[in-house]
């Protein structure tokens, strides 16, 4: 009877052992539903100012609720004919970028956001990542993670992209794929990364479409072992959204964007 129940102690254990556990849930640890109305949420959303970067013709604005603003439950970014005045010279036209430089940098994780992107030829929204180096090393050493980008002048397609100090558009070198994606103006869509050590996987709605691997020769190429914060923007024209020039006559246009959550994985 004694071996009996040893041997019975001894099936179970094994079978314990045994069995695999039940995959991690991911856990919500920073979102903006936009639930609200008004200015974006102070503490979360950086907004910059000014001509920034690509010799765009937008003038980043802040704290403009004709550039960006809560509404019926979506974040609305908007470029527009404008003649605010800065410095004493008219600004024709404006928009605004939104970060979490400050207020939210994360190192690995599920970057997901749920957009409406604007079309008309010249416009380039964006949904990007920042490495929280780049006031120290500046850019492509910071690295670059490219949710996701459009131009107007193609705008059947969404862009999938990283840049590093290795691989950038700067030499040719830049790593991503563009994907085919009908009328993406015309309905929402999920775009999002899981981010770890060793990956980040591209997701557009429910499928992965690209994915980027450490290769393990240093941060040249792989700069992404640390913080990064998100940039939400919507450009006019610039080196790449302005190459089959701008409309100016579709003014304005609206990046709407119904959702940013980020994960713990």
């Amino acid at each position: 009877m004694a071996y009996l129940s040893l041997l019975f102690i001894s099936f179970w254990t094994f079978f314990t052992l045994e069995t695999p556990s039940l995959p991690k849930k991911p856990k919500l640890i920073w979102s903006d539903e936009f639930n609200y109305q008004g200015q974006p949420d102070p503490k979360k959303w950086v907004p910059e100012e000014g001509y920034i970067r690509n010799k765009e013709l937008q003038f980043y604005t802040k704290g403009r609720l004709e550039n960006a603003r809560v509404e019926n439950g979506n974040l609305v970014i908007e470029a527009r004919h404008d003649s605010l005045l800065v410095n004493g010279k008219k600004v024709p036209v404006t928009s605004a970028s939104l970060t979490t430089q400050g207020t939210g940098e994360w190192q690995y994780g599920r970057i997901e956001v749920r957009a409406k992107i604007p079309s008309a030829r010249g416009t380039w929204p964006a949904i990007w990542m920042l490495g929280k180096n780049i006031k120290e090393v500046g850019w492509p050493a910071s690295g670059e993670i490219d949710i996701m980008e459009n131009v107007g002048y193609d705008p059947d397609t969404v862009h999938f992209n990283v840049h590093t100090k290795a691989y950038n558009h700067t030499k040719n070198t830049n790593k991503g794929r563009k994907v085919g994606l009908a009328k993406p103006s015309a309905d929402y869509h999920v775009y999002a990364v899981d981010w770890n050590k060793d990956k980040i996987d591209f997701w557009l709605d429910n499928k992965v479409v690209f994915t980027f691997k450490n290769e393990g020769t240093g941060t040249d190429t792989w700069p992404f072992n640390q913080p990064f914060y998100l940039i939400l923007n919507l450009a006019i024209g610039g080196g790449w959204g302005g190459q089959k020039g701008v409309d100016m006559t579709a003014l304005p246009q609206k990046f709407y964007i119904d959702y940013v959550r980020v994960y713990q994985l």
